[in-house]
């Protein structure tokens, strides 16, 4: 079921042109930029965009204009570990074509995550890319406080029900292009 819902909604968004991508990209920038918790976050989680993903490099840019680190992922055996990046410093090739931080960076842990995914429902649940490295992270950053999620994804990623498993963190906040999503909690 999952995999199908994936499939489906990443079809979507690669039927996107790169135009509306780069557009819908800034305007989700903006607008996670509204949030007002992630203003309080020192050190922020982002990821390097893939494939059609959305892209959050000019969300970082407007972090680091505000001030704020931004971390990366990198994918290990034991699940991501973040590091801090700073805007212009060279990355390196990963698993799964990711762009990645050099491993002689100090691993940080970010108080705040943006996190790409595959396809969301109005429930704050996603799909991700099917190895749970961001449930992980979320579950293992959380055993040192709160972490704000924020997840960012094109409207056309939307799915009716995602079905959630026990393991499944739900974002707090869920940006598209159109603007915030409004989460339903039950």
């Amino acid at each position: 079921m999952k995999a199908t819902l994936r499939n489906e909604a990443l079809a979507r968004r690669d039927g996107l042109s790169p135009e509306a991508r780069i557009a819908g990209s800034a305007r989700i920038a903006d607008t996670v930029m509204g949030i007002e918790a992630l203003a309080e976050a020192v050190i922020v989680g982002a990821f390097w965009p893939i494939r059609s993903e959305v892209d959050p490099r000019p969300l970082a840019r407007l972090l680091f204009a505000r001030g704020q680190r931004v971390a990366l992922p990198k994918v290990t055996p034991d699940g991501l570990v973040f590091r801090e990046w700073r805007e212009g410093e060279a990355l390196v090739a990963g698993r799964f074509g990711l762009s990645e931080p050099h491993d002689d960076l100090p691993p940080v842990d970010p108080t705040a995550l943006i996190v790409p995914l595959a396809a969301y429902d109005r429930r704050g649940h996603r799909i991700g890319y099917g190895r749970g490295y961001y449930d992980q992270a979320i579950a293992r950053l959380s055993r040192n406080g709160p972490v704000l999620t924020i997840g960012v994804a094109f409207s056309v990623q939307a799915v009716d029900t995602v079905p959630a498993e026990p393991h499944d963190q739900p974002l707090d906040h869920l940006v598209t292009e159109a603007g915030p999503v409004p989460l339903l909690r039950t």
